[in-house]
C-alpha cells in the first residue's frame, strides 16, 4: 500500500516550517528521518494533506553545547547521537539505550526528537529522556516554550506539542557529580520493540547513600513511567542487595500493565521488577568503584 496523495512542502527555515505548520497545522505531518511516519503513511493510519519535509532546514542538525548541558535539535540522527564521544561520556544511558533501538540502518535516519514527538510508550528514548530528566524545546508562530519531558508525554502516541507546534530539540542538563546511569530492557529479539525496559539516573551523597534518584519504566504504561514507589525505598540508603531487592519488589508491585500477544500483564510486570534490579545493581557497582 502506498499513501494517499499529499501536498509537499519543503521549507528552508524554521520561520517558514513554523508558518507551513500555523496554516496547515489540522491536516499536516512533519518529516524528519520518516522511520515512523513512513510507516504510518503507507499504511494509510496517517493520511495527512500536507507533508512537511524539515530536512533542508537550517541550523537543526548539530548537537551543541549550551550553558550547562547539552542541545539535541530535531535533524540530529540517532546514530550521530550514539556514537559522540561527548556525549558518550556526558550521558553514558544515551548510547546505552541507542544501541537497543531496531538496528543501524533505521538509526542512521531516524532522529532522536522524531522518536520523541512520535511518543511510543515501549520506545526506548521517551524512557531516557524522562529519566534524564530533559527539556523540549517547542516551537510555533507564538513563540516558543520550555516542555519537561515528564509533561510532555501523555498517552499513547500522544504529547504535548499542539498542532501547530514543531519540537526544535531536546536539553539535556549535565549530571550531578557522583552520579551513575544505567539501562535495561527485554526484547524477543534485537532491534525488537521491547517488552519492558529501564532507565536509572543516580547521585549518591559522600557516605555513599542514593541522595537523588530516578527510575523511568516503559512497556507498560501509556507513556514512560516513574517507579516512585521503588525511589522512595532508594532514598536515603546505601544500594545495597538488600534495598535493590527491596527496590526491585516495589517496582514490580507499582506498574500495571495490560497483556497482549507478546506478552501478559504478569510477564511484564515480572521483567520491570528484574530490569530494574539489573539497572540499580550495575550503578551500585559503579558508584562503589568511582
Amino acid at each position: 500500500m502506498k499513501p494517499r496523495p499529499f501536498t509537499y512542502l519543503a521549507p528552508t527555515s524554521v520561520d517558514e516550517a513554523l508558518a507551513a505548520l500555523a496554516e496547515h497545522s489540522f491536516d499536516a505531518k512533519v518529516l524528519a528521518g520518516g522511520q515512523s511516519l513512513a510507516p504510518l503513511l503507507n499504511f494509510r493510519m496517517a493520511s495527512p494533506e500536507y507533508l512537511i519535509d524539515i530536512n533542508d532546514v537550517a541550523g537543526l542538525d548539530r548537537v551543541r553545547r549550551v550553558d550547562g548541558g547539552w542541545h539535541i535539535p530535531a535533524l540530529v540522527r540517532q546514530r550521530t547521537v550514539e556514537r559522540s564521544p561527548e556525549l558518550r561520556a556526558a550521558f553514558p544511558l544515551l548510547p546505552a539505550a541507542l544501541e537497543q533501538v531496531a538496528h543501524p540502518q533505521i538509526r542512521n535516519r531516524g532522529t532522536v526528537c522524531g522518536s520523541l514527538a512520535h511518543a511510543d510508550p515501549a520506545a526506548e528514548l521517551p524512557t531516557v529522556m524522562t529519566a534524564l530528566d530533559a527539556t523540549m524545546r517547542v516551537a510555533s508562530v507564538r513563540g516558543e516554550r520550555e516542555v519537561p519531558a515528564e509533561e510532555f508525554f501523555q498517552f499513547h502516541f500522544t504529547t504535548s506539542l499542539e498542532d501547530d507546534e514543531l519540537l526544535v530539540g531536546v536539553t539535556v542538563d549535565d549530571l550531578p557529580p557522583a552520579t551513575s546511569t544505567g539501562f535495561a530492557e527485554f526484547a524477543p529479539r534485537h532491534g525488537d520493540f521491547a517488552l519492558a525496559a529501564v532507565a536509572g539516573v543516580v547521585t549518591r551523597a559522600s557516605d555513599g547513600a542514593v541522595g537523588a534518584v530516578r527510575l523511568v519504566a516503559s512497556g507498560v504504561a501509556a507513556r514512560p513511567q516513574r517507579l516512585t514507589a521503588a525511589e522512595k525505598v532508594l532514598l536515603g540508603q546505601r544500594p545495597t542487595p538488600d534495598v535493590v531487592g527491596a527496590a526491585e519488589r516495589a517496582a514490580r508491585g507499582e506498574v500495571d500493565p495490560t497483556g497482549d500477544i507478546h506478552a501478559s500483564a504478569d510477564y511484564r510486570r515480572h521483567l520491570v521488577g528484574v530490569l530494574a534490579r539489573r539497572v540499580l545493581t550495575t550503578i551500585a557497582e559503579e558508584g562503589d568503584h568511582a
